[in-house]
């Protein structure tokens, strides 16, 4: 937007703020307030490429709801805030690129450190002037962190031995410090690496041994002062090897000919080395294979099966040296850059004049242009029409799911840095209209600085850096020349043409009169949907939305096929389930009340006013609704898996491993965290079951169905007195006893849908209680709790199930009688992640192992998710549980 100036000090004063994202504005300047310490319903602060120096003030660490810190990209100095250990629920911490200095703060007992940030996956601290040694403290086994980024400081002493510990990390950059000492021997307990840069330090020692990482597609060690040692035996073992660099290490020996067979492999440099004997290429080398540098090493033969396409370097050899040699390989390549543009769709641009450009549809438009740099990117090759265009297409496809106006996005000068980032040229051009208003741009850029974008593999981790946006109020020029040297015939020509238009522009108005009346009743049925709601027929009051997009009725029949029963996926108490398809191409979920129905109507009303309100990616999302001819819609996404109920029957076809089931559980109860403790107003669900938990394409959980939820506001903060609703099985037995709802009630039935996890039993089946069968039949001096009668066998061996008696322990304290002994779900998110990363599973990862496209099942069309058939649900009154109906 441009803004300049600096952040006023009373900006404390906005209590409720709960976004703040004044990213890409490089005029403001001065330091930050230590008023941001007040904005204490923060859970994004995002200030990325702006102008702010000075110290980060110690206040930050009161923001206690902070999910994303971005402060990257200023002028920052002095040191990290200690405060900011506070900040238990960080996910994302981003401070590179600025002037920090000093050394990472660890806990002591008395002050916090960045120790304390178990669940936090992302340090990006790259790209300052940060110092001394880094302490072993700050790594811990209950780390839950994906990225670790140090580059390009100052940091002194040797690697830490703890980082081992840290199972969960993919991507580890420690490049460009002065770090010394051997690298630890544990470092191959990081199985979960893709990525590994220890270059350009003073490391010592032996060669580290990689051995076991398989999922390495980068490793750089080059530039350190290693022991002389021979050619690592894990050059062989890494098939999922891009680029190694491995510059000046002291290599020596025969590199293996089955290196350069490794499927993926892209760039070798082990220039600068003590390499000898024959190199041997000769068995099918990797068909993506583009550079090969040996220089200045002792090579003294060369031994292909074909001639090879890809750029040999063995300048400085030995066998450059023999009496004649002419090798191409005994001259360096020439030095050619990638030009990569985005093609333009089958059009030829126009001339646009200065302010606009052509779009990739060659229309005149002011598209917002920047530069993306990615970190830490898996391959190598800068020439790869394919990944950009993949790239290209992700971002409009991201853009085109938020509803956001963009038309396309142009790409191109792909190139490397001084840091090797990856640096791209971005425009993204607008939609309909020649120039983004403000709105626009807020949105499109708001993506890209809180990182809600994911771009697809091997692109990994990104800043946006755009240039300001000047082209608010630029209309479309008028291309092409004009002539001064008008004629007499060219007068005559224009008077008739001008006539001819007139007649056609009466016709026109007519037309245009007509349509305007037909859209004045679509904006009042936009703007006031609910204009015909009932307040008498039981169902409340008016709904009270916020951004829920509003149907007709004709939309929703059209993608429906007039509701034929070939669309038809489910009925649930609710009415009919349709799958359906908007113009877009979204796959959505309609769910249709039956006509009359108050239950219906009371349903419709709490859900669309509880989830136009929520928006977690473990909660499932309400796209808009429909209140129009006496309808009563929901239209939702569409989850392709089915429910977790159809998983653990077997119904859906999905293989539920013991670690997809912890990923399940872990998925579904950060959704009902997100309502108790972020949410406004915080919303208990009250209909917690395996049947209310959808899983999507990679088996993500997602809570549904909020028909009989409740939100908690001021005036009862602490119970809601209430009549009964629920699912028998599920049933919190303190909320039935005493009518008083608690968020402690949907505790206690998440602990039940735990208990069903590991056996894939009906809460209550043959008379038999889940909770009371596992209480009894369970010996805590015994392996798996001697509960080996009642697991489900299809979860694994008995020996897989590291960590069972954890996830029992924690069940059993969720189904404790009374609401005060049983824990938080916030308690309980923190206890399965920890059990995850004892697992070695990848916490919130959409491409870990338990979530891959091996999924048996995947995209067919099973029984819809919001059927709600499987368990009868309980809705008031007092029976006995041996009288309730079956």
């Amino acid at each position: 937007m441009g803004l300049k100036g600096e952040l006023p000090g009373d900006i404390g004063q906005l209590t409720e703020l709960q976004i703040l994202d004044l990213s890409y504005n490089t005029g403001l300047t001065g330091s930050l307030s230590p008023g941001i310490g007040s904005l204490t319903k923060l859970t994004n602060l995002a200030l990325v490429g702006c102008g702010f120096s000075g110290q980060i003030p110690s206040t930050i660490g009161n923001l206690q709801r902070l999910y994303s810190l971005s402060l990257n990209s200023n002028s920052f100095g002095g040191s990290i805030p200690a405060s900011i250990g506070n900040l238990k629920n960080l996910y994302w911490l981003d401070l590179s690129a600025n002037d920090l200095s000093g050394s990472i703060p660890v806990s002591n007992g008395t002050t916090p450190g960045l120790d304390l940030l178990t669940n936090a996956k992302h340090f990006h601290f790259g790209d300052n002037q940060l110092s001394g040694e880094i302490l072993s403290g700050l790594f811990h086994s209950e780390m839950t962190l994906y990225h670790l980024l140090f580059e390009n400081n100052k940091f002194t002493g040797a690697i830490p031995s703890t980082l081992g510990l840290v199972v969960s990390l993919e991507i580890v950059r420690l490049d460009r410090n002065h770090l010394t000492e051997q690298v630890p021997s544990n470092i191959n307990r990081l199985t979960n690496l893709t990525d590994l840069s220890l270059s350009n330090n003073r490391l010592t020692g032996p060669i580290p041994d990689l051995t076991g990482l398989n999922l390495l597609n980068s490793v750089d060690l080059s530039n350190n002062s290693f022991d002389q040692s021979s050619v690592p035996s894990w050059f062989s073992s890494l098939q999922s090897l891009m680029t190694l660099k491995m510059q000046d290490t002291k290599l020596v020996g025969e590199l293996p000919a089955a290196f350069f067979s490794f499927p993926q492999l892209q760039n070798v440099d082990l220039s600068n080395n003590l390499i000898n004997g024959t190199l041997d290429i000769s068995s099918s080398p990797s068909k993506q294979l583009e550079l090969v540098d040996l220089r200045s090493n002792l090579i003294t033969n060369f031994t292909q099966q074909n001639d090879y396409t890809f750029d040999l370097i063995l300048v400085d050899n030995t066998i450059c040296y023999e009496t004649g040699a002419t090798y191409k390989f005994c001259s360096l390549p020439l030095n050619t850059s990638a030009t990569f543009s985005t093609a333009y769709n089958n059009c030829q641009p126009p001339s646009c004049g200065s302010d606009f450009v052509p779009s990739q549809n060659c229309q005149c438009a002011y598209p917002l242009k920047g530069i993306f740099i990615f970190k830490v990117p898996s391959f190598s090759t800068l020439d790869n029409v394919t990944l950009y265009n993949t790239f290209r297409e992700s971002l409009i496809a991201a853009y085109q799911t938020a509803k956001l106006p963009v038309d396309s996005v142009m790409v191109s000068n792909p190139s490397k840095n001084l840091e090797d980032y990856l640096v791209i040229d971005v425009a993204i051009f607008p939609s309909g209209e020649p120039s983004f208003n403000r709105t626009g741009i807020i949105g499109v850029s708001f993506m890209l600085s809180n990182q809600t974008y994911n771009p697809p593999d091997g692109f990994n981790t990104y800043t946006f850096i755009p240039i300001n946006y000047n082209g608010f109020s630029l209309e479309v020029p008028v291309t092409g020349g004009t002539s001064h040297n008008t004629s007499n015939m060219g007068i005559i020509l224009g008077s008739a043409i001008g006539g001819c238009v007139l007649v056609g522009l009466l016709v026109v108005a007519g037309l245009y009169a007509y349509r305007q009346k037909k859209r004045a009743r679509r904006a009042t049925q936009q703007s006031q949907p609910f204009a015909q709601w009932d307040a008498t027929s039981g169902s409340g009051g008016v709904p009270q939305l916020k951004g829920a997009r509003s149907f007709t009725f004709e939309e929703l029949r059209k993608c429906t096929n007039n509701f034929s029963e070939i669309n038809a996926v489910g009925r649930g108490g609710y009415g009919m389930v349709y799958k359906a398809s908007l113009p877009n191409g979204q796959l959505i979920a309609i769910k249709r009340a039956e006509q009359g129905s108050t239950q219906g109507g009371l349903e419709f009303k709490t859900e669309i006013e509880l989830l136009s309100r929520v928006h977690h990616k473990n909660v499932v999302g309400l796209i808009g609704f429909c209140f129009d001819q006496g309808e009563q819609m929901l239209v939702y996404e569409y989850i392709v898996n089915g429910t977790l109920k159809d998983s653990l029957s077997g119904r859906s076809g999905i293989r539920m491993d013991w670690k997809r089931r912890l990923k399940v559980a872990l998925g579904a109860a950060k959704g009902l965290q997100y309502l108790h403790d972020l949410a406004d107003p915080p919303i208990i669900h009250r209909d917690v079951k395996t049947n209310n938990i959808l899983l999507d394409q990679r088996l993500v959980a997602k809570v549904a169905d909020f028909g009989l939820s409740k939100p908690m506001t001021d005036a009862n903060r602490t119970h809601i007195t209430t009549q009964v609703k629920g699912t028998m099985g599920y049933l919190d037995p303190e909320y039935y006893m005493t009518q008083q709802l608690t968020e402690k009630s949907d505790v206690y039935s998440f602990g039940v849908v735990m208990l069903e996890l590991i056996t894939a039993r009906n809460p209550i089946e043959k008379g038999k209680y889940i909770v009371r069968e596992v209480k009894q039949a369970m010996d805590k001096t015994k392996e798996l709790y001697d509960l080996h009668e009642l697991l489900d066998p299809t979860m694994g061996l008995t020996s897989q199930l590291k960590g069972l008696e954890r996830f029992v322990d924690l069940s059993l304290s969720c189904v404790e009688e009374t609401g005060d002994k049983r824990p938080a779900m916030s308690d309980v998110v923190k206890e399965l992640e920890s059990i995850t990363a004892l697992v070695g599973l990848k916490i919130g990862s959409e491409t870990s192992s338990s979530t891959s496209a091996s999924y048996q099942g995947t995209g067919q069309d099973f029984s819809h998710p919001y059927s709600n058939d499987s368990l009868f649900a309980f809705s008031g009154g007092f029976l006995p549980p041996k009288l309730q109906p079956k």
